[in-house]
Protein backbone atom coordinates (compact mmCIF):
# COMPACT_ATOMS: atom_id res chain seq x y z
CA UNK A 1 0.00 0.00 0.00
CA UNK A 2 1.20 3.38 -1.17
CA UNK A 3 1.90 5.99 1.90
CA UNK A 4 2.11 9.72 1.34
CA UNK A 5 6.01 10.68 2.39
CA UNK A 6 7.23 14.01 2.84
CA UNK A 7 11.42 14.30 2.81
CA UNK A 8 12.38 17.68 4.53
CA UNK A 9 15.79 18.59 3.40
CA UNK A 10 16.93 21.03 6.03
CA UNK A 11 20.97 20.01 6.30
CA UNK A 12 22.32 21.67 2.86
CA UNK A 13 25.09 18.77 3.80
CA UNK A 14 22.49 15.99 3.11
CA UNK A 15 20.61 17.47 0.15
CA UNK A 16 21.68 14.82 -2.43
CA UNK A 17 20.95 12.26 -0.26
CA UNK A 18 17.56 13.62 0.47
CA UNK A 19 17.11 13.88 -3.12
CA UNK A 20 18.40 10.24 -3.41
CA UNK A 21 15.78 8.65 -0.93
CA UNK A 22 12.95 10.79 -2.11
CA UNK A 23 13.11 8.71 -5.47
CA UNK A 24 14.13 5.40 -4.16
CA UNK A 25 10.91 5.76 -2.14
CA UNK A 26 9.06 6.65 -5.27
CA UNK A 27 10.47 3.80 -7.00
CA UNK A 28 8.48 1.59 -4.83
CA UNK A 29 5.27 3.63 -5.66
CA UNK A 30 4.90 5.77 -2.72
CA UNK A 31 3.56 9.47 -3.04
CA UNK A 32 6.53 11.62 -2.32
CA UNK A 33 7.22 15.02 -1.72
CA UNK A 34 10.85 16.73 -1.15
CA UNK A 35 10.81 20.15 0.78
CA UNK A 36 13.87 21.94 0.72
CA UNK A 37 14.15 24.23 3.52
CA UNK A 38 16.03 27.26 4.12
CA UNK A 39 18.77 26.96 2.04
CA UNK A 40 19.58 27.07 -1.70
CA UNK A 41 20.12 23.66 -3.32
CA UNK A 42 24.12 23.53 -4.63
CA UNK A 43 22.65 22.19 -8.24
CA UNK A 44 25.33 20.23 -9.88
CA UNK A 45 24.43 18.09 -13.11
CA UNK A 46 24.21 15.19 -11.09
CA UNK A 47 21.82 17.38 -8.79
CA UNK A 48 19.75 18.60 -11.41
CA UNK A 49 19.13 15.10 -13.38
CA UNK A 50 18.04 13.32 -10.41
CA UNK A 51 15.85 16.22 -9.19
CA UNK A 52 13.99 16.27 -12.39
CA UNK A 53 12.81 12.56 -12.05
CA UNK A 54 10.63 13.95 -8.91
CA UNK A 55 8.87 15.60 -10.92
CA UNK A 56 8.47 13.22 -13.55
CA UNK A 57 7.42 10.28 -11.34
CA UNK A 58 4.88 12.37 -10.12
CA UNK A 59 5.80 13.82 -7.00
CA UNK A 60 6.80 17.46 -5.90
CA UNK A 61 9.64 19.41 -4.77
CA UNK A 62 8.84 22.39 -2.42
CA UNK A 63 10.48 24.84 -1.00
CA UNK A 64 10.64 28.23 1.12
CA UNK A 65 13.68 29.83 -0.91
CA UNK A 66 13.18 32.27 -3.60
CA UNK A 67 16.13 31.20 -5.26
CA UNK A 68 14.98 27.36 -5.68
CA UNK A 69 11.83 28.32 -7.04
CA UNK A 70 13.06 30.74 -9.40
CA UNK A 71 16.23 28.47 -10.61
CA UNK A 72 15.36 25.41 -9.43
CA UNK A 73 11.92 24.13 -10.22
CA UNK A 74 10.61 24.03 -6.87
CA UNK A 75 6.84 25.65 -6.04
CA UNK A 76 6.42 27.56 -2.57
CA UNK A 77 5.80 26.04 0.45
CA UNK A 78 4.93 28.33 3.89
CA UNK A 79 5.07 26.99 7.14
CA UNK A 80 1.60 26.99 8.04
CA UNK A 81 1.36 24.26 4.59
CA UNK A 82 3.93 22.40 5.37
CA UNK A 83 2.41 21.60 9.04
CA UNK A 84 -0.26 20.71 7.11
CA UNK A 85 1.28 18.50 4.37
CA UNK A 86 3.19 16.61 7.40
CA UNK A 87 -0.17 16.15 9.73
CA UNK A 88 -0.98 14.70 6.83
CA UNK A 89 1.90 12.20 5.59
CA UNK A 90 1.85 8.39 6.75
CA UNK A 91 5.95 9.50 7.64
CA UNK A 92 8.05 12.22 8.17
CA UNK A 93 11.61 12.06 7.04
CA UNK A 94 14.16 14.85 7.99
CA UNK A 95 17.75 15.27 6.86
Amino acid sequence: MAKRITVIVKNPERQYEGLRYSLGLMFERHDVCMVVLNHEVRSTAEYSENAEFIEELGGCKLSNVDANIQYHGFRRISFEELTDRMIESDLVIPF
